[in-house]
């Protein structure tokens, strides 16, 4: 049976897959409703697509950080104080494109429209890329003390080959993953475009992928500690990213979209399969790594989190899930729409 500790793990891990799965395509919308309509109505629908979920998409990342400061607060204080300015302007980017998403169809100006457009685009491409240098800074290592200081430098400790190769390809990971969505929600012209550029992505994204990989072997110690369960991760996210391509050339989509998706969670869960029982790893030696035994809250704390959360959680699910039903339905370019 899990401790307590380790129940809480687990469930900040199910809630960043959560956010990067559902969240993940509204980025990567974001970024193509830049590049691959052919005009503004096409544009509009792309937006529209995503409009009933795009709020209640990125609750998942506030609950996750909210669960991180109550369960592991040593933690959750070494995290963001050390990465403060890639947190900074991924709220940036987060807060640009919501306000974005509202103002855009409040004026008919070219002028207008084209600068909330590109909000929309800086917006959709910051968080992504932040995040992604961020969840892997963690499985690299960086200068943690005794105290549980963070001294990492912006250049070189935070921002590295390795870790920019990480966001790249998340980022590219997103906009096929919001194509595929594009795909689903939408018909004709647009839907085909959509296909085509997701297929066209396909193969820088798979180079990316496969590049980090190794990057990850030979830069992190995570296969050493966890090599059988993460090769396993690994081949099948490799499985699930070449599924996706087959099925997007049979245009099934669902199965498609359902494929990405799971390569975006499967990459999170790696991340905390080979962290665990640590939540970040100090470059300084084993001994001033945090893990979920140094970093936590005290027993009773995380007991009543536990039955609260046991008790609201059905309710959140439930919402979400019936939202999602409800605006199912594919989009037509021909429909009067809000954005």
């Amino acid at each position: 049976m899990l401790s307590l500790n380790e129940l809480w793990f687990v469930l900040i891990a199910v809630l960043f897959v959560g956010f990067f799965f559902l969240e993940g395509f509204d980025f990567g919308v974001g970024m193509q409703s830049q590049m691959l309509p052919k005009d503004e109505r096409q544009r509009r629908v792309m937006i529209n697509s995503i409009g009933p979920f795009w709020d209640a998409n990125e609750v998942w990342l506030i609950t996750g950080a909210g669960a991180m400061f109550a369960a592991f607060p040593e933690w959750y204080a070494t995290l963001f104080s050390g990465f403060y300015v890639p947190f900074v302007f991924a709220l940036f980017g987060l807060i640009l494109r919501g306000v974005a998403f509202e103002y855009r169809g409040k004026a008919q100006t070219a002028g207008w429209r084209t600068t909330w457009d590109l909000s929309i685009l800086i917006g959709s491409f910051l968080p992504p890329f932040l995040l992604a240098i961020v969840f892997a800074s963690f499985i690299k290592g960086l200068p943690i003390d005794g105290d549980m200081q963070m001294h990492a430098a912006f250049f070189g400790d935070i921002v590295n080959v390795y870790t920019v190769l990480a966001g790249l390809t998340v980022v590219l990971m997103c906009n096929i993953h919001g194509l595929l969505f594009t795909a689903l929600r939408t018909f004709g012209e647009l839907q085909e475009r959509a296909r085509k550029r997701a297929r066209a992505l396909l193969l820088p994204t798979g180079v990316l992928l496969l590049a980090f990989v190794i990057m990850t072997y030979f830069q992190t110690d995570i296969f050493d500690v966890r090599g059988a369960l993460l090769w396993a991760i690994v081949v099948l996210g490799l499985v699930a990213f070449l599924l996706s391509g087959y099925f997007c050339k049979q245009k099934r989509d669902g199965w498609a979209f359902g494929m990405t998706g799971a390569v975006l969670g499967l990459s999170v869960i790696s991340v905390f399969v080979g962290l665990f029982p640590r939540v970040m790893v100090s470059s300084l030696g084993e001994a001033y790594n945090l893990t979920i035994t140094n970093a936590a809250s005290g027993h009773y704390s995380l007991k009543v989190m536990t039955i609260v959360t046991l008790t609201m959680l059905p309710f959140v699910l439930g919402y979400q899930i019936w939202s999602y039903f409800i605006f199912h339905k594919r989009l037509s370019d021909k429909e009067t729409l809000e954005y």
